[in-house]
């Protein structure tokens, strides 16, 4: 009675394709996030200097750099 129980859960297991779908997203995101890493990099010096100008403008001072 066990050893049929695991036999049918061992072949529903392996018609299922809802993990096809979980593969499928992760792909996704990990593509997301490379974009993410490759252009948030170049934009954010463009960022700091932009916010640095407006606050010497303003008559502050500018804060230094983060180092990466």
């Amino acid at each position: 009675m066990i050893l049929e129980y695991l036999l049918l859960r061992a072949r529903l297991f392996f018609k299922s394709t809802e993990g096809a779908s979980a593969i499928e997203y992760a792909i996704v995101v990990a593509m997301v996030a490379v974009v993410v890493v490759v252009f948030v990099t170049p934009i954010s010096a463009k960022v700091y200097s932009i916010f640095s100008s407006v606050i010497t403008a303003l008559g502050g001072t500018a804060p230094t750099k983060p180092t990466p």
